[in-house]
């Protein structure tokens, strides 16, 4: 019986993927695709939720398959970052995009990255404040505290490092390792490494022009295959976050979310805040915000569903381009945001985290000197989880011990983790483009035509 019923729940999440392709065929837009799977899975998921117990094997089993789809197109994606990255940076060099401001390209974005970050730990601190939240309202059981070992064993292991050991992190010692992406910040050396051979290229071109011919030729046609193969995974998209989305939901563990409700609505509202931020800073660019909500929202959609800022780097870029964000700063921007300036993981999460923990050691989150210092540790170590591995766990590490808090009641939310993680990412992902659109604009760069001409479909793309 449980094979079968195991057989049918593989069919029904097929017939959904089926009809999905029929809209494709009826030449419905990408983006409505994409919301329509995302849409169709939180209700197959909550479906699967209500018919089967949480540790049902039909349903374990079930969702394993649903990962055929779901994990393997974000396999692909992750497939792809590296060669992305490094060719089309090298290709921006060789058609001369970025030339000699390599520099303050990188500076505009890490800038824009760590200052919004601090914006956003700001409106965490507000919305903590606000909602009225501390840990000890939150009940701690054995996986909590299971848990909080977890975290106080990750801390001991880079609690040491300095800020200036965790810049020399960023540099390639061994490129062709980290093209591997073998260390937490492989992304960001082979965004350094394209870009010294960048600079390269240009002064061999000045030299031996028929060699940087021949180099710049080469590059540009590995750059059209790397491209194609982005194309041909990006139509897969509605079918992932499909897939992605029901798996999630059908596994979360709905009783816990419901306890820990107050949070999950006040990590959303300052999540929400903060993109309005994103929504602000675009319009007072001079751009149109609903131009930028429309085009982002299959990138957006599947980092939320995926929980991966690096698998959706390749929707990341080819988004920022239908922005008109020129090549060159797309991958900067994209490339950068990965580890860096994280707004929902390293700006949101660890200030709320600081303001619910204080209490509990007789901090008081409520004084000044408590809150503008929490800002600005958010904002430093926004910079250098880039070198201990990123994300929103180092991110409250960092914070935590910094601000004298103890790291171990980070783990009290273990249960509605994913959920909240799903808007983080979506969060991180929208920082880093609005990075890169306002880089654009500030440098005169940005083609305000593509910005504002209609989205082009992935299919009819060559």
């Amino acid at each position: 019986m449980a094979v079968f019923l195991i057989v049918v729940n593989i069919a029904v999440l097929l017939l959904i993927a089926g009809s999905l392709y029929y809209l494709q065929k009826k030449q419905v837009s990408f983006s409505k695709r994409v919301f329509t799977g995302l849409a169709a899975g939180i209700v197959w998921g909550l479906i699967l939720q209500f018919i089967y117990e949480p540790s049902s094997s039909v349903l374990s089993h079930s969702t394993d398959w649903y990962s055929i789809i779901g994990g393997g197109y974000v396999k692909l994606l992750q497939m792809v970052v590296m060669p992305l990255v490094f060719v089309s940076i090298l290709s921006a060099f060789t058609k001369l995009k970025l030339t000699n401001n390599v520099g303050k390209i990188s500076g505009s974005v890490i800038g824009i990255l760590v200052g919004t970050t601090a914006i956003a730990a700001a409106i965490g601190i507000a919305t903590a404040l606000s909602f009225h939240l501390e840990a000890v309202q939150i009940s701690n059981g054995s996986a909590e505290a299971a848990r909080a070992a977890e975290l106080q064993t990750t801390f001991e292991t880079v609690k040491d490092k300095t800020l200036p050991q965790q810049v020399l992190d960023l540099l390639p010692g061994n490129p062709f390792l980290d093209f591997t992406g073998a260390r937490p910040t492989s992304t960001i050396a082979v965004v350094i490494f394209a870009a010294i051979l960048g600079v390269a290229y240009l002064g061999v071109k000045r030299k031996q022009e028929e060699h940087a011919a021949l180099f710049a030729s080469f590059i540009d046609a590995v750059h059209s295959i790397v491209m194609r193969v982005v194309t041909l995974i990006l139509r897969l998209t509605p079918y992932g976050v499909l897939a992605l989305m029901t798996k999630t939901v059908a596994l979360s563990d709905l009783d816990a979310i419901a306890k820990l409700g107050k949070f999950v609505v006040a990590s959303y509202v300052a999540l929400a805040l903060m993109f309005v931020i994103h929504l602000l800073f675009i319009a007072f660019s001079g751009l149109n915000p609903l131009t930028y909500i429309r085009k982002a929202i299959p990138v957006l959609s599947f980092a939320f569903t995926s929980r991966t800022s690096a698998g959706a780097l390749p929707l990341n870029i080819s988004t920022q381009k239908s922005l008109g964000v020129p090549e060159g700063i797309a991958n900067f921007a994209g490339s950068f945001g990965l580890t860096i300036g994280q707004n929902g993981c390293a700006g949101i999460y660890p200030a709320m985290l600081a303001v619910m923990i204080a209490p509990s050691v007789g901090v008081n989150p409520l004084t000044p000197s408590f809150i503008l210092s929490l800002i600005v540790i958010v904002a430093i170590s926004s910079f250098g989880i880039a070198g201990v591995g990123g994300g929103a766990t180092f991110a409250a590490l960092l914070v935590l011990s910094s601000m004298n808090l103890p790291v171990a009641l980070a783990g009290l939310l273990i249960s509605v983790e994913p959920l909240i993680d799903m808007g983080r990412t979506a969060l991180n992902v929208s920082g880093a483009m609005t990075a890169g659109i306002l880089t654009s604009k500030a440098r005169k760069e940005l083609d305000t035509s593509v910005y504002h001409a209609q989205v082009q479909e992935l299919e009819g793309e060559a």
